[in-house]
């Protein structure tokens, strides 16, 4: 079985149909979004890692656990709400 390329993996995905190009405003406000939450995904990071490093200072495994639980799903729930605006986005 013969590897295939990324340009094949993705015709396969859309059914051979062409990708519409986004506009530079499209271009612009993907990266504005990308930098928008990047930022805020590094502030929840920020607050919260020294947290999680004090409680495991602390031998407080189940502190530490609820706050790197906290941790992934606020991140998690960035990542989703970039991904759904990125989406409206691309849409038009």
């Amino acid at each position: 079985m013969a590897l295939k390329s990324a340009w094949e993996l993705a015709a396969a995905r859309t059914g051979g149909q062409s990708v519409t190009k986004l506009t530079a405003d499209q271009k612009t406000r993907l990266a504005e979004l990308d930098r928008v939450y990047t930022a805020k995904i590094a502030e929840v990071e920020l607050d919260l890692q020294p947290k999680i490093a004090a409680a495991h200072g602390k031998n407080d495994a189940e502190g530490a656990g609820k706050l790197a639980e906290t941790l992934r799903t606020a991140v998690a729930k960035l990542r989703a709400k970039l991904a759904d605006e990125k989406e409206t986005i691309r849409r038009g």
